[in-house]
């Protein structure tokens, strides 16, 4: 193998240095985890989806939704009176799991349909697992805003417990799920491509369902909102910015995925902003309280990403990887300091959320 297709290999085939523990040097080499399926899987052309072609666009749609619905309903099932794990930690999990089950089928999905990838992938992993939520997880951490009878040595604790943990876990399922995909893929059914009147109608249906969570909002009962479908409304958007950043951005610099960062550390500080309009001393109204929660849970739940940040730094070569690892972490907690700490510690705002629903 000359040194070009070995670079090429090295660059698409994330699962497989997954599977195998391998690393890559440089984070451009990473820039494929959310493209379609291409030249690099040995595709032939009439399979060949472009990142920005409307049926990949079109195919995220649903796929957003569904992430944010399993988030929100696997969230509510693992939130209970003495639970011994807290319940982001299911989410991110999950996500990492499928995440790198995906990434070690590229090929086959690719074969099948190649929007298929991405929808889940980038649509449905990435909206289900959240860098953001986890951020202001930990930060919640350091400031006991659940007002529990303890020490601020075990507060401390407490945030390096969800840090460390989330960590670990996420790397370990994205690395198993690709392990797994690397033990499947053999056994992979050759399934025939879909032909183009059902290509044309998948795709009608995705842009009609996302088209569904307007009248859901406004239709369905009020109590609703903040639950479901406000975050219905803002989850593709949510997907759709972090996608183009990833697109645009990841391939440009090779210390770290650009795109992705932003993304992440974008939607944290949007997470923080919308946390403090939701906790003022004078609460704003029902329906701006649930647009809100609708833009905490839909659009920087979609937006930011622990289950692509978990194949970067698990995929990324040794100091490269704990480089970027730290440094989004640290920038996400820095920017919820600077957001959040000036109007806790001032009075302005209360750590818990003042909003009330319908």
């Amino acid at each position: 193998m000359d040194n070009a297709s070995g670079f090429r290999q090295r660059r698409s085939d994330v699962g497989s240095a997954l599977a195998l523990h391998q690393s890559v040097h440089d984070a451009q080499s990473l820039a494929s985890i959310d493209r379609p399926p291409g030249k690099d899987e040995n595709l032939p052309v009439s399979k060949i989806y472009y990142p920005l072609s409307f049926p990949v666009l079109a195919l995220l749609m649903p796929a957003s939704i569904l992430g944010v619905l399993a988030r929100l309903g696997l969230q509510a099932l693992v939130t209970y009176d003495g639970q011994s794990v807290f319940p982001l930690a299911y989410v991110q999990g999950t996500g990492c799991f499928i995440m790198g089950l995906g990434l070690g089928l590229k090929e086959p999905l690719g074969n099948l349909y190649g929007p298929l990838y991405t929808a889940i992938t980038t649509g449905f992993c990435g909206s289900l697992t959240t860098f953001s939520g986890w951020q202001l997880d930990v930060f919640d951490s350091w400031i006991n805003a659940g007002q529990y009878d303890r020490n601020g040595l075990r507060d401390l604790i407490d945030g390096i417990t969800k840090t460390v943990f989330t960590l670990v876990l996420s790397l370990a399922s994205v690395s198993f799920g690709a392990h797994l995909a690397k033990l499947i893929s053999p056994k992979f059914p050759a399934l025939s491509p879909p032909g183009r009147v059902f290509r044309y109608g998948i795709t009608i249906v995705s842009v009609l369902t996302y088209a569904a969570t307007f009248p859901a909002y406004f239709r369905l009962p009020a109590d609703f909102r903040h639950k479901a479908t406000a975050a219905l409304l803002f989850s593709f958007p949510g997907t759709l910015t972090r996608y183009l950043l990833s697109i645009h951005l990841n391939p440009l610099v090779q210390t770290i995925p650009l795109g992705t960062f932003v993304a992440n550390a974008l939607g944290t500080a949007l997470l923080g902003t919308f946390h403090v309009l939701q906790s003022t001393p004078t609460p704003v109204s029902q329906n701006a309280c649930a647009i809100l929660q609708g833009l905490a849970d839909g659009y920087c739940g979609c937006m930011t990403t622990v289950s692509t940040f978990a194949a970067e730094v698990g995929t990324l070569k040794e100091w490269k990887a704990w480089f970027y690892a730290a440094f989004s972490w640290t920038t996400g907690q820095l920017l919820l300091l600077v957001i959040l700490g000036p109007s806790f510690w001032a009075g302005h705002v209360k750590e818990q959320p003042t909003c009330s629903f319908a």
